[in-house]
C-alpha cells in the first residue's frame, strides 16, 4: 500500500511544472467559485447566531426577573402574615390589659403591643419597597419583551434569507466542492498543502496569481527581471517573496482560459448583483 502511494506521488512529481501550473489553476478557479458562493452568503451565519445568542438572553433576563417578581410576592405576603400575627397579639395583649393586677404588668403589655404596632409599620414599609420593586422589574420586562420580540423578528428574516440562500447555491457550492476534491487529487501533496496554506494567509484567497506591470498579482510587491524570466520558462515553481503567493505570467493564464476581470473583482461585482436581487 505504501509502496503504490510512493509510486503515485513520485509520478505526480514527474509532470512539467506548466503540466503541475495547470492543475493549480484549475483548483484556483474552482475554489474561487466556492469563495464567491460563500461571499454571497456573507456574514449572515455570524448575524443569525448573534441574533440566536441575544433572543437566549433576554429570554433568560426575561424569567430572572420574573423568578425575583415572584420572590418579591413571596415576601409580601410573608409580611402580611406577620402584620395579621401581630394584630391578634395586640388584641390578646389588650385584652389582658384589663385583667392585670398592677402597673408593672400593664407596662410590661404596653411594650410588647408597641413592639407589635412597630412590626406592623415595619411590614407596611417593607411591602411598599417590595411593590416598588416589583413595579420596576414589570417596567424592565416590558421593555425587554419589546426588545425581545424585536429580535425574534430580525433572526426570523435572517434565518429564512440564510435559508434561501443556502437553497439557492447548496447543489453548486456541493458539485464545486466535489470537482475540488477531484482537481486536487492531480497535484502533489507538498504542493496541494503549500497551496492551501497560502489561501488560508492571503484575504482574496488567491493562491496563485500573474505578474502584471512587473509586479505580484496579489501583494503588488516588484518581481525583479531574472525572477520574471525564470517564471516565463515554466521550469519551476516559483512564489513571491514577500506573500508566498505562486506567481505565473499573464500569457499562461491567457493561454489557460484567463477570465476577463480578475478573480477577486469578480467576486465583488456577482456580489454585489446577489444583494440588489434581494
Amino acid at each position: 500500500m505504501t509502496t503504490t502511494k510512493a509510486k503515485k506521488a513520485d509520478e505526480k512529481s514527474e509532470i512539467p511544472v506548466e503540466e503541475k501550473l495547470k492543475a493549480l489553476y484549475e483548483l484556483q478557479q474552482i475554489d474561487s467559485q466556492i469563495d464567491r458562493i460563500r461571499i454571497v452568503r456573507g456574514e449572515l451565519p455570524l448575524e443569525v447566531r448573534d441574533l440566536e445568542d441575544e433572543v437566549a438572553g433576554l429570554d433568560t433576563r426575561a424569567n430572572n426577573l420574573n423568578d425575583e417578581i415572584t420572590k418579591l410576592e413571596e415576601s409580601i405576603a410573608e409580611k402580611k402574615n406577620v402584620m395579621k400575627e401581630a394584630a391578634l397579639s395586640i388584641k390578646k395583649y389588650e385584652a389582658q390589659q384589663g385583667k392585670v393586677r398592677n402597673n408593672r404588668e400593664f407596662d410590661s403589655l404596653s411594650k410588647e403591643i408597641e413592639f407589635q404596632n412597630l412590626e406592623i409599620q415595619l411590614s407596611e414599609k417593607r411591602i411598599k419597597e417590595f411593590k416598588a420593586q416589583i413595579a420596576a422589574k414589570k417596567e424592565l420586562i416590558e421593555g425587554s419583551q419589546e426588545a425581545l420580540d424585536e429580535r425574534k423578528n430580525d433572526l426570523k428574516l435572517k434565518r429564512a434569507e440564510l435559508e434561501d440562500i443556502i437553497s439557492e447555491t447548496k447543489k453548486e457550492e456541493e458539485e464545486l466542492l466535489s470537482r475540488s476534491k477531484a482537481a486536487e487529487t492531480k497535484i502533489e501533496a507538498r504542493l496541494l498543502h503549500a497551496y492551501k496554506r497560502v489561501r488560508q494567509n492571503v484575504r482574496n484567497g488567491l493562491a496563485l496569481v500573474p505578474v502584471e506591470r512587473d509586479a505580484c498579482g496579489g501583494c503588488f510587491n516588484k518581481i525583479p527581471p531574472q525572477r520574471q524570466l525564470d517564471i516565463r520558462t515554466h521550469k519551476k515553481i516559483i512564489v513571491c517573496e514577500h506573500c508566498g503567493r505562486i506567481l505565473v505570467d499573464v500569457d499562461f493564464l491567457v493561454g489557460n482560459g484567463k477570465p476577463e476581470v480578475p478573480v477577486e473583482v469578480k467576486v465583488e461585482k456577482k456580489t454585489k448583483a446577489k444583494v440588489k436581487a434581494k
